[in-house]
């Protein structure tokens, strides 16, 4: 049996997740995405199939800010940066979408950020 790459055992994690994990507009789903530099966090309704808000390391709010951060650091302000516009939206509870991957360090941080922030889940 051939070994599967790292992305395809993210992408297998993700599937497995996903068949359980479901946003509605009453109860968007938070999805994270991490690369090896950025994080990526968007809100999606998931009967529309429609994207809420979104924020990551790239954003202009955060590029000064982050120069001097950690990455894990960098994940929690991207957490209350989405948590911030999805009150702004009028969500306030979400359901987290851990992406396939493993809920320790920067996905963590993300949540715990998001939380700060206001987000329910």
């Amino acid at each position: 049996m051939a070994k599967l790459t790292r992305r395809e055992r993210i992408a297998k994690k993700h599937r497995r997740v996903r068949k359980k994990i479901f946003g509605t507009p009453e109860r968007p789903r938070l999805a994270v995405y991490k690369s090896l530099k950025h994080i990526y966090a968007q809100i999606i309704d998931d009967v529309n199939g429609v994207t809420l808000a979104a924020a990551s390391t790239l954003d202009k709010e955060l590029r000064t800010k982050l120069s001097e951060l950690t990455k894990t650091e960098e994940a929690r302000e991207v957490g209350k940066l989405i948590a911030q516009r999805a009150l702004e939206k009028g969500i306030k509870k979400v359901v987290f979408d851990r992406g396939g991957f493993i809920y320790h360090g920067r996905i963590k941080a993300l949540a715990e950020g998001a939380r700060e922030g206001g987000l329910e889940f």
